[in-house]
């Protein structure tokens, strides 16, 4: 088993309902991949990148679950389209009903509950995913909902908390 830190965003109302609604789905949706172990309140931000949009509902989620950290990024990619995102001809940073990032992944064998511990914790980079996620370290978004469910969660590249992360931009 592991536990990865998935970071939920969404700024358009969809089939679904509004931002709120949407995350509500996508965490439902990314329960079919293991078991949602918990979810932070839902923050009001202002969009990165392209700043002419919506603001940005954000959230973060613990998932228990037994995929690879690859297969759990195709997961998350499938949630996505099924909800309406679309990434092709579209602007990286532009407007979405769903955005999922996987952005820490924790390996089995350790204690889930001392998030902590050295062993376990995943770093790669491929053509599809880079774990830890590249940029988690430098947005508030992320990091404040992070924080509230997982302060002691240690970024395996910098060798610091969640927590410490987010005190680093204030």
């Amino acid at each position: 088993m592991g536990l990865a830190a998935v970071a939920l965003g969404s700024n358009l109302e969809s089939r679904f309902g509004d931002r709120r609604t949407n995350l509500l789905e996508a965490v439902r949706r990314v329960g079919e991949l293991g078991e949602v172990r918990v979810v932070s309140s839902f923050y009001d931000t202002e969009p990165v990148g392209i700043v002419a949009q919506g603001r940005f509902l954000n959230g973060a989620l613990l998932l228990e679950t037994e995929l690879e950290p690859l297969e759990l990024m195709h997961g998350l990619l499938t949630v996505e389209r099924a909800m309406g995102r679309q990434r092709d001809g579209v602007a990286l940073k532009g407007p979405r009903v769903i955005d999922l990032d996987l952005l820490l992944y924790i390996k089995d064998g350790i204690n889930k509950d001392r998030l902590d511990q050295n062993g376990g914790r995943v770093v790669m980079s491929t053509d599809e995913l880079t774990l830890p996620h590249p940029e988690m370290q430098e947005r508030r978004f992320v990091l404040e909902p992070l924080a509230e469910i997982a302060p002691g969660m240690v970024h395996p590249v910098l060798g610091l908390t969640v927590g410490q992360l987010l005190a680093g931009l204030e």
